[in-house]
């Protein structure tokens, strides 16, 4: 499997539509990951960060909910339930603890595509829509070079610590989109969001908001919510 392939995990514990629906996707060249359970799910999805997840709620150990809400604490990866459970208080419930999409079973091997395409282009290429095809981003007089790993407003370079490059990026990849504490951590140091670590980011950020010249009273390129998290304003 190539490395730049969008990475699906999919928690199902039937083995028939689990294998069929790992067939359908390894054909249209996504890498697969497998699922038969709650624990196990998160377990995978921790290991992998996958780039979208499908997901089944009638699953052998927890109600699939369960599952929705561990991703939703401190992601908004794409997550398509595909469930038997046609009800609409089914869906509204799934949807409303932050499920994207809802596919009931049985279900049309092409329209499942084409929702699992979807989610994919609105998560991915939205997301990085201010992103050329240089390898840069830009919002009013900021530039971010990602392959020089260098940040310039109104042309001169805001020298970046490691650390504070990396969550620039981080927010700049998801512009528009307000990531929690727990999002930037992970995707940064890769640990979870505890009193120390939140600190930490904090500190950090002090310091790139002082490095972007931000003042009150003034349009600033990151936004911060008190006890939510930061927002790269696009």
């Amino acid at each position: 499997m190539t490395n730049n392939k969008f990475k699906i995990l999919l928690v199902e514990d039937e083995t028939n539509i689990q294998n069929f629906v790992a067939a359908l996707l390894e054909t249209s060249g996504y890498q697969v990951i497998r699922a038969e359970s709650c624990m196990t799910a998160q377990t995978l999805y921790s290991s992998y960060l996958p780039d979208l997840v499908i997901l089944d709620l009638g699953l052998p150990d927890k109600d699939g909910m369960v599952f929705l809400e561990y991703v939703r604490k401190n992601s908004l990866t794409p997550i398509l339930v595909l469930s038997a459970r046609s009800m609409e208080r089914d869906k509204v419930a799934a949807l409303d603890n932050g499920a994207n999409d809802y596919v009931t079973k049985p279900f049309s091997a092409a329209e499942l595509l084409a929702r699992v395409r979807s989610l994919l282009r609105i998560s991915r290429f939205t997301a990085h829509e201010d992103r050329g095809l240089d390898g840069r981003f830009s919002i009013d007089e900021l530039l971010i070079d990602y392959d020089a790993r260098q940040v310039f407003i109104k042309g001169e370079e805001i020298k970046l610590t490691q650390t504070e490059f990396n969550i620039v990026a981080f927010l700049a990849e998801n512009a528009g989109k307000m990531m929690t504490y727990s999002a930037i951590i992970k995707a940064v140091w890769g640990g979870c969001a505890q009193e120390g670590s939140i600190k930490k980011l904090q500190v950090n950020m002090a310091n790139i908001r002082k490095k972007f010249g931000a003042t009150p009273g003034t349009v600033n390129y990151i936004t911060n919510e008190l006890g939510v998290g930061y927002r790269m304003n696009s």
